[in-house]
């Protein structure tokens, strides 16, 4: 009953960090893997549970989801999908070790391009003459690769995808929230499907239930918290988060 209420804590959680900013592998992994569960395992579970935390969030953020300046939604959710899951085939081919050392320097990377992406995107557009920086299919590849992360690791994905779109088109936090959160959805659906047929990830049945119950309640209390949020304060939820994962994930070295 211990472990089910730590899983069912970290659910929650995690569901509500991932509706309002994005990182919440980062409480939902930690959890299950300190309670035993292969760390491979663990990923895969985690993102399991957390699809219909985000599923909820989404419908939440339906009707304020806003294009990506100069990319047709449907494009990127194509290109996230096939991503998400070459993503997710590459787990369940290949170990984890070597793109887990890559996972910190991701992370900072997407730390600090949030906080400057605006600024840097308003400065590079105003030389260049034009409001995007990026073009469509520079952003359409970005977001497969994100995609591919999204599949394998999912850590920050979401941070990784604000900024991306930040520096691109100076889109910020708050209008791009929704969108964020429906584009991880997809990404973590097209993952789901494969690790539902392909993995373990039904062997811990009773963490998967409740991290899944903890991440759907977490998903819609966070989603309406988010939607409420002024947008700076919003800002600085997700550079904050980002901060704290890039410096925890260097720490463990």
């Amino acid at each position: 009953m211990s472990e089910f209420l730590i899983v069912l804590l970290a659910g929650v959680a995690s569901g509500a960090l991932n509706a309002i900013g994005g990182g919440g592998t980062f409480v939902a992994l930690p959890a299950l893997v300190a309670l035993g569960v292969p760390p491979v395992t663990a990923n895969a579970v985690s993102r399991v549970a957390l699809v219909p935390g985000s599923v909820a969030s989404a419908w939440v953020y339906r009707r304020e989801i806003k294009q990506v300046e100069g990319v047709a939604t449907r494009d990127l959710t194509v290109v996230g999908v096939l991503g998400g899951s070459v993503g997710a085939g590459l787990l369940l081919a290949l170990p984890a070790s070597s793109f887990d050392a890559a996972v910190p320097w991701l992370i900072a990377f997407a730390t600090v391009a949030l906080a400057c992406g605006p600024r840097l995107s308003r400065t590079l557009a105003s030389s260049r003459g034009r409001a995007a920086v990026l073009s469509p299919r520079v952003l359409l590849a970005g977001q497969f690769l994100l995609g591919v992360y999204g599949g394998y690791f999912g850590g920050a994905v979401g941070i990784l995808m604000m900024a991306l779109w930040s520096v691109g088109t100076g889109l910020d936090a708050a209008t791009g929230n929704p969108m964020r959160t429906a584009q991880v959805t997809a990404v973590y659906l097209s993952a789901t499907v494969l690790f539902l047929t392909a993995s373990n990830a039904l062997s811990v049945p009773g963490h998967l239930t409740a991290l899944l119950t903890g991440a759907v309640a977490g998903g819609f209390a966070g989603a309406h918290l988010g939607r409420r949020m002024p947008a700076r304060l919003l800002q600085g939820v997700v550079l904050t988060t980002a901060t704290a994962m890039t410096v925890l994930y260097f720490l463990r070295g």
